[in-house]
């Protein structure tokens, strides 16, 4: 905050980035973790470019005695060469892939790295967060709200973590669709490790985002930062659980004062699990009972069922295409012409894709399918 009292500025300064020097400037800082990005922020306005800031840190006028070691040992061709080598790259504030909303924050990033695909403009992207010790409902429900949102063409945003947020990513994966990870950890750092093979996929058909340079580690102070970037990087945001001290608050709370939509999975009353839902709803949030209310109340309403889904093999396929309701195994069996024992194998690897559900011994579709927009009166 400036020391008169007078409003934060908003967005990065103008010049940010222009001129000699500048862009290694920007690296640079990026690279900083003694300074906090509100404190960054407040810098950059202070000096008027990212060299002046670095100056600013060299002199002790900011940052920490960590900062200035790295700058003066700092070398911004081996850092680029570093970020090659992992696969990724820096996007500073004009680039492709630094997001416009991330200038809305009170702290925007200087610059974000980032893995994968580019990070699309004109593709709608909504979060699905939550607890990362959710319920096997709560799992089911976030993997299908991400299987239904990349179904209807829409990217799920969420922060790799286990959980609620591997199984949103893993849902938009298993729809064929496009996810968009946001790391508290370096970029190129795999956190948690049991996301491993997820961050993999990821990195090779989504987008991986992070604030942090290769190699830094993840720590729990990092989070919380991490979660400003995934509500700027979003439409909305859709918490499924969360405990009342949950980091996704944090996340609903920055989509507020973005003016983004929230929604919220309601739970039982007695459950810790649905503190932080049944908090968000009553301070405004919308109430979902799943995807087909959540993408009702974006505006894309009006779905029909595919004919199937991609990269089935022809025994799933089959099976999948039977379910045009909820029904039993041996309906199933009796529809696809195989014996129950198959027909329970395959419903059972479906489910386990995220493609079919089980409900009181009958299994239909876990997702809504193909978007059809809804004709306007």
């Amino acid at each position: 905050m400036p020391s008169d009292g007078s409003a934060r500025p908003c967005g990065l300064p103008p010049a940010l980035g222009e001129g000699p020097g500048e862009a290694d400037a920007l690296l640079l800082l990026r690279c900083l973790l003694g300074i906090t990005p509100r404190r960054l922020h407040a810098l950059l306005w202070q000096e008027g470019s990212a060299r002046g800031a670095r100056r600013a840190i060299e002199a002790g006028q900011a940052g920490s005695d960590t900062d200035r070691a790295f700058l003066a040992a700092a070398d911004p061709t081996a850092i680029r060469g570093a970020l090659r080598g992992a696969g990724a790259r820096f996007a500073p504030p004009g680039h492709p892939d630094y997001w416009a909303a991330f200038l809305r924050l009170e702290d925007p990033p200087v610059g974000v790295f980032v893995r994968g695909h580019p990070v699309g403009l004109a593709e709608e992207r909504v979060a699905v967060i939550g607890s990362r010790r959710p319920t096997t409902i709560g799992r089911r429900v976030a993997m299908d709200i991400g299987h239904g949102l990349a179904m209807a063409g829409a990217a799920v945003v969420s922060g790799a973590a286990v959980g609620v947020d591997a199984a949103a990513h893993r849902g938009a994966l298993d729809a064929s669709g496009r996810t968009i990870a946001v790391l508290g950890a370096g970029i190129d750092v795999i956190y948690p490790a049991a996301n491993r093979d997820l961050l993999a996929s990821i990195a090779h058909r989504g987008t991986i985002v992070s604030e942090y340079p290769p190699g830094v580690p993840a720590e729990p102070h990092r989070f919380p930062a991490r979660n400003r970037l995934i509500a700027a990087l979003s439409r909305a945001v859709v918490v499924v659980e969360g405990t009342e001290r949950s980091g996704t608050r944090i996340t609903a709370e920055h989509a507020s004062e973005l003016g983004l939509d929230v929604f919220a999975v309601p739970g039982s009353v007695t459950s810790p699990l649905s503190e932080t839902p049944l908090a968000l709803l009553r301070d405004g949030a919308t109430p979902i009972r799943g995807v087909e209310d959540l993408l009702h109340d974006l505006g894309r309403a009006g779905v029909v069922l595919g004919s199937g889904s991609p990269d089935l093999p022809a025994s799933e396929r089959l099976v999948f295409d039977a379910l045009r309701e909820r029904m039993l195994p041996e309906a199933v069996a009796a529809a696809v012409g195989c014996t129950l024992p198959e027909a329970v194998a395959v419903l059972i690897a479906l489910e386990m894709r995220g493609l079919v559900r089980g409900v009181g011994g009958r299994f239909e579709r876990a997702y809504v399918g193909t978007m059809v927009d809804r004709p306007t009166a």
